[in-house]
Parts: C-alpha cells; sequence; structure tokens
C-alpha cells in the first residue's frame, strides 16, 4: 500500500514531467517571430498546466471547496505563506498574467532575443522553456508542501 509521502513523490514527478513538456511548447512559441505571440501561448499554457497541477494534490478550488470550512482556510492559508495565490483557487487570465509579470525581465530579454539573427530564436527559445520550468515547478513546490502539511495532519487526501 502507498504512503500519502510516497503518493504525493509519484504526483510530484508526474507533474514535473507534465511541466516539461509544456514548457517545451513554451519554447517552441518563442521560436515564433510575432510579437506577442509566446506571450499568447504562455498564457493559455498556464491557465491549463497550473488547475491540472493543483487539481493532481487535490488542492484545485472544485477539491479546496468541498472540505470542511476550517480545512479549506488552513489550505489557504498554508498557501499564501509560501506566496502562492493559486491553490485553491480558479485560475483565471489575471492571475497568470500576475504570475508572468514575476518572470518578466527574463520573458522581455526572450522576446528582444528572437530578432538578434541566427542565434536569437535559440536563445528566445531557452528563455522561454526557462520561465515556463519556473513558473511551473514552483507551483509543483508549492502544492507538494501544502498537501504534505494537510496529510501529516490527517485533512487531506491527494
Amino acid at each position: 500500500m502507498e504512503t500519502p509521502t510516497e503518493r504525493l513523490n509519484r504526483i510530484r514527478d508526474d507533474c514535473r514531467r507534465m511541466v516539461t513538456r509544456r514548457a517545451l511548447m513554451a519554447a517552441g512559441a518563442s521560436v515564433v517571430p510575432v510579437p506577442g505571440a509566446d506571450m499568447v501561448a504562455d498564457i493559455g499554457i498556464l491557465t491549463t498546466l497550473l488547475p491540472k497541477i493543483s487539481e493532481r494534490f487535490g488542492l484545485d478550488h472544485a477539491h479546496v471547496a468541498k472540505l470542511d470550512p476550517q480545512n479549506a482556510q488552513k489550505v489557504l492559508v498554508f498557501a499564501s505563506t509560501l506566496g502562492n495565490s493559486v491553490i485553491g483557487k480558479t485560475i483565471s487570465r489575471e492571475i497568470v498574467v500576475r504570475l508572468l509579470k514575476r518572470v518578466g525581465i527574463r520573458l522581455a530579454a526572450g522576446s528582444a532575443a528572437k530578432y538578434v539573427p541566427l542565434l536569437g530564436s535559440a536563445l528566445a527559445a531557452g528563455i522561454g522553456f526557462g520561465a515556463m520550468k519556473l513558473i511551473g515547478n514552483r507551483h509543483i513546490d508549492d502544492c507538494y508542501r501544502t498537501a504534505m502539511a494537510m496529510a501529516e495532519q490527517g485533512k487531506l487526501e491527494a
């Protein structure tokens, strides 16, 4: 029988692979020489990716809403102490844009880099990949810590 820790470790590993696949998609979009195409792709990718990660950990809006109010509040408070404004919430375009602004300098450099002949597209793809991995893996780590804390209290099943 799988322990809660083993289950959360497996979920975390699965989510990391999912983030890598989506980061590769973002890198591909970064190569397109159309201004803003990479940002539109990043927003689209993150608005589907982040809820899937939260759902895998049992920390999406639907799961948290089903918890008793005291435990739902614990999840939200623990997530906010980690600086995560996504756990337990419905993911909107505005939330994703706020997350992207946190890595905005990298994304701006990537957008500018794509216009440099030859190596610019590769650089833009690398920056896009790195930014997506950063946001996705941070969310995974926050979900993992939140789910682990709640599982230790016997309050959440992932």
